[in-house]
C-alpha cells in the first residue's frame, strides 16, 4: 500500500459517525429494556426510524415503535427494528468497502441472492420468544432464570443441521449472559456486542441455510497468512489466500477449527488442528496448495477438506501479495454479513515507519492491532521494530481503520528475516520456545493419555 492509497482510505465516508450514534442510541434502549422506554430511549428509537425513512423498512419500523408505546410488541415487530439496525450497519459496511476498493484499485463480486428456504417455524418460535423476552426485559434485567429459559430452545436448534449457525449463536449469547448474570451487578454492559448478537440471531431465525449453494473449484492456492482466533474452549484458524483457477484469480478464505480446553495455549494450539496436516504444513513451510473439487461458497469461503488438497511448490506470501493480490477479485458479501466488524481485507504495506504502535506513511498513520497477535506464532510487538514490510488485514473497529498483522519482514544482522503467524503450525522453530515447551511438557499429549485411560476403564 502506498501513502496516497492510505491517505485516500483514511478519509472517512460521510455519515459513518452519525450512523454510529444512531446505533448506540438503539443499543442503549436494549440495555434498559423496551418495557422501560424513557424520553431518551424514545428519542433514540425515533432517530432510528428517521434514519431509514423512505426505505422499505420505514413503515414496519414506525409500526413497531408505535406498538412499543402501547406495550404490545411482538417478534415480527422486533425483527423490523433488528433489520433497521442491520441495514444501517450494512450501509456503513458498503461505504467502507467501496472506499477500500477504490483506494486499492480492487474489484469485488456482486452478491446474487439464491433460493433460501424459510427457517422451520416450529423450531425457531421458541428462539424468537426468548429474544423477545430479552428485549422487553433489557440487559440490566437479565438473571439466571431468564437465561436458563433458552436451554430447551438451544437443544432443539442443535438437532436441526440447517439451523446450526443460529444454534451456535444463540448458545454463545446464552453462555455470555449466564456468565454475567445477574447483569444488574455489572459495572459496564457490553451493549454493542450483545445487541449485535441479539439482532443477528433474530434475523437468522427467519432464514434457512445460506451455504447450501456452494460450488466446487480446482486450482492453486497461494497463502497470504493466517488469523488465529482463540477462546478457552475452541480455536479457529482463518487462512487468507489467493486462488488461481480456470475461473480467474480470487481472494478466498479457509477456516478450520477445533474444540480444546483452556490449558492448551501457545504453540500447542496447532496440535488440536492436526486433522488438517496439508494445510498446517503449507503454513509452516510457505508452500502453495493444489486444491481439487474444494467447495467454495459465494462469500469466498473454502469449505476445507484436507483430502482434496496437495502440497505444491514453495510460494513466498509477500511475493503473492505484491503480484497476485491487486488483480484478485474479492468475494461477494452476504446481506447479513454486511457489518463493519466483518471487514478484513489482506494488504501489503512497505516503506513505512513504526511510530507509537502505528505504521506511518508520509505522515498518515494506521494503527497496529498488537494486542491481537496470536500466542501460537513467532509474532510479538517487538517483531515490528526495524521492519520494512508487513502483511496484514485491514479492519474497521471503533470508528477507525487498523491493521491486524499476519507477517512481517525485516533485516537482522544483514539477513532478511520473515516472521509469519503460521510458522509454528508444525511445531515451534525458536530454540527458546522449544526448550520451554520441553520443560513444561506436552499438555495435549498428557490430556490425550488421560482421556484414553478414562475410556479404557
Amino acid at each position: 500500500m502506498l501513502a496516497t492509497q492510505l491517505a485516500q482510505l483514511l478519509d472517512e465516508p460521510a455519515g459513518v459517525a452519525e450512523v454510529g450514534e444512531v446505533i448506540a442510541g438503539f443499543d442503549d434502549a436494549l440495555v434498559h429494556g423496551f418495557a422501560r422506554i424513557g424520553d431518551e430511549q424514545a428519542a433514540a428509537l425515533a432517530t432510528l426510524a428517521g434514519a431509514i425513512g423512505g426505505s422499505p423498512l420505514s413503515a414496519p419500523v414506525a409500526d413497531a415503535i408505535a406498538k412499543l408505546n402501547t406495550g404490545s410488541i411482538g417478534p415480527e415487530d422486533l425483527s423490523a427494528l433488528a433489520a433497521a439496525r442491520a441495514a444501517l450497519l450494512g450501509a456503513v459496511h458498503d461505504a467502507l468497502t467501496e472506499r477500500l476498493d477504490t483506494a486499492l484499485g480492487r474489484s469485488r463480486s456482486a452478491w446474487v441472492q439464491g433460493d433460501s428456504a424459510a427457517a422451520p417455524g416450529n423450531l425457531v418460535a421458541g428462539c424468537r420468544a426468548w429474544l423477545q423476552e430479552l428485549a422487553i426485559t433489557g440487559w440490566r434485567g437479565v438473571d439466571h432464570d431468564l437465561v436458563s429459559a433458552a436451554d430447551q430452545t438451544v437443544e432443539a436448534l442443535w438437532a436441526e443441521p440447517g439451523l446450526r449457525r443460529l444454534a451456535v449463536l444463540l448458545d454463545g449469547l446464552a453462555a455470555e449472559l449466564s456468565a454475567s448474570s445477574p447483569v444488574a451487578t455489572m459495572d459496564r454492559v457490553p451493549a454493542k456486542r450483545w445487541a449485535d448478537l441479539w439482532a443477528r440471531a433474530l434475523l437468522l431465525s427467519w432464514r434457512g441455510d445460506e451455504f447450501s449453494g456452494a460450488t466446487t473449484v480446482s486450482g492453486r492456492l497461494l497463502i497470504l497468512g493466517v488469523d488465529v482466533h482463540e477462546h478457552g474452549t475452541a480455536v479457529q484458524a482463518q487462512v487468507y489466500a489467493v486462488l488461481e483457477s480456470s475461473e480467474g484469480t480470487r481472494r478466498v478464505r479457509a477456516s478450520v477449527s477445533a474444540a480444546k480446553v483452556d490449558t492448551i495455549v501457545g504453540p500447542a494450539i496447532w496440535q488440536v488442528l492436526g486433522a488438517h496436516p496439508v494445510l498446517l504444513k503449507a503454513l509452516a513451510e510457505h508452500r502453495s496448495v493444489d486444491v481439487t473439487d474444494m467447495p467454495l461458497t459465494a462469500s469466498g469461503d473454502l469449505l476445507w477438506h484436507d483430502d482434496r488438497a496437495a502440497l505444491g511448490a514453495p510460494a513466498d506470501p509477500f511475493a503473492s501479495a505484491r503480484i497476485q493480490l491487486p488483480a484478485a477479485t474479492g468475494p461477494a458479501v452476504p446481506p447479513l454479513d454486511r457489518d463493519p466488524v466483518h471487514v478484513a481485507e489482506p494488504v501489503l504495506l512497505e516503506g513505512y515507519r513504526l511510530k507509537e504502535g502505528s505504521l506511518e506513511l508520509d505522515g498518515h498513520r494506521l494503527a497496529l492491532e498488537l494486542d491481537r497477535l496470536p500466542s501460537c506464532g513467532p509474532l510479538t510487538p517487538t517483531s515490528f521494530t526495524g521492519s520494512s514490510a508487513c502483511l496484514g488485514l485491514l479492519r474497521w473497529d471503533a470508528g477507525s481503520w487498523s491493521l491486524r498483522p499476519l507477517a512481517v519482514r525485516k533485516t537482522v544482522k544483514g539477513a532478511i528475516t520473515e516472521l509469519h503467524g503460521g510458522d509454528w503450525a508444525c511445531g515451534p522453530t525458536d530454540p527458546k520456545v522449544v526448550k520451554a515447551q520441553a520443560k513444561s511438557g506436552d499438555s495435549v499429549a498428557v490430556l490425550r493419555e488421560r482421556a484414553g485411560r478414562l475410556l479404557r476403564k
